[in-house]
C-alpha cells in the first residue's frame, strides 16, 4: 500500500466546494465537531508532557461519551512525555496522522510514521518523544480496561496501517472495507480501534443500530452521514461521537476514498448491578 496521507490544515483560499455552514452540533444521540472549530484557543496542555498541546474531542460526561476519551495530540520537535498515562487501569491506542513519533513500549523503541498504530495495554510502561524537526500529530484513544476472569490482558504492539490488508465487508465487492488491528474474536480486547474505508459512491445500506458507542475521526475524503434522524455532511478532520443505539449510515461522496478511524467498545457482558 502507498504511503497514506491524512488531513492537515492548508493555507490559501478555500475552494469553491468548501462547505459554508457551521456544522458543529451537540445532540442527545450524537455530536459533530467539525475541523474548522479546532483552533488554538480550544487546546489543552497536558501535565507531564513537554512542547505538546491537545484538542479534547470526547470525555465521559453526562449526555456525551460514556466509555472512552479521545484526543488529537500535537507534539512539537523535542516534545513528548516519559509518563504519558496517569491512570494504571487505562489502555490506549495511538494513531499517527502526521510526522514521526518515537514510542518506547516496555523498553523497545518503535518509530511511527503517518499511519503508525500502537496498542498500549493497561498497566504497561510506555513513553513518546518527537526527535524529528517537524511536529507530530496523533489520535489518542483512552479507555478504562475491563478485565475478565480467564482472559489475559492484551499485549502491546505497534504496526503501520499500510502493512495490514483491509478486510472487505461481505457482499460489497470490496467498496466497503475495514482495517482491523486486532482479531475480533479475541475476547481479551474490550475495544476496537479500526479504520473503515469506502470507495467513492459506496454506502452503509442500512441504519446500523447497536449497543457499541462510537468515536469517529475522518481521516480522508467526505461523505453524508446518517446520525439518528439527520443527514450530516462530514469531511476529513471532522469528529463524530455516536451514543449507543444511535442509528447510523453513510454515502461516500468522492472524488477520493472516504476513511475514518473508528472506536467502539466490544466483547463485554452488560452490567446490571
Amino acid at each position: 500500500m502507498s504511503e497514506p496521507t491524512y488531513y492537515a490544515p492548508e493555507g490559501g483560499l478555500p475552494s469553491q466546494t468548501t462547505l459554508l455552514t457551521d456544522r458543529a452540533v451537540v445532540k442527545e444521540a450524537y455530536t459533530v465537531i467539525p475541523r474548522g472549530v479546532l483552533r488554538d484557543i480550544v487546546t489543552s496542555n497536558l501535565p507531564g508532557w513537554d512542547s505538546t498541546r491537545a484538542w479534547i474531542l470526547a470525555k465521559p460526561i453526562a449526555g456525551f461519551a460514556t466509555t472512552f476519551a479521545q484526543y488529537i495530540v500535537e507534539v512539537s520537535p523535542g516534545g513528548g512525555s516519559a509518563e504519558p498515562e496517569p491512570e494504571s487501569g487505562v489502555e490506549s491506542v495511538l494513531f499517527l496522522l502526521t510526522g514521526t513519533l518515537n514510542v518506547v513500549i516496555e523498553g523497545e523503541k518503535h518509530v511511527l510514521t503517518a499511519g503508525g498504530y500502537a496498542y498500549l495495554p493497561a498497566g504497561g510502561s510506555w513513553s513518546v518523544a518527537n526527535e524529528s524537526d517537524a511536529a507530530a500529530t496523533f489520535q489518542w484513544v483512552r479507555k478504562a480496561y475491563e478485565p475478565v476472569a480467564g482472559y489475559p490482558t492484551p499485549k502491546a504492539f505497534a504496526v503501520q496501517e499500510q502493512d495490514i490488508e483491509p478486510t472487505p465487508m461481505p457482499d460489497t465487492n470490496g467498496v466497503w472495507a475495514t482495517t482491523r488491528f486486532v482479531d475480533p474474536n479475541d475476547l481479551s480486547h474490550d475495544m476496537h480501534v479500526n479504520i473503515v474505508t469506502f470507495d467513492p459512491g459506496a454506502v452503509i445500506p442500512f441504519a446500523e443500530t447497536h449497543v457499541m458507542e462510537h468515536g469517529l475521526y475522518v481521516l480522508e475524503g467526505k461523505a453524508v452521514y446518517r446520525l439518528n434522524d439527520d443527514w450530516v455532511e462530514v469531511e476529513a478532520g471532522d469528529f463524530m461521537w455516536l451514543r449507543a443505539f444511535c442509528p447510523q449510515a453513510c454515502y461516500a461522496g468522492g472524488p477520493g476514498k472516504f476513511r475514518y478511524l473508528l472506536y467502539k467498545d466490544v466483547n463485554r457482558q452488560i452490567k446490571l448491578t
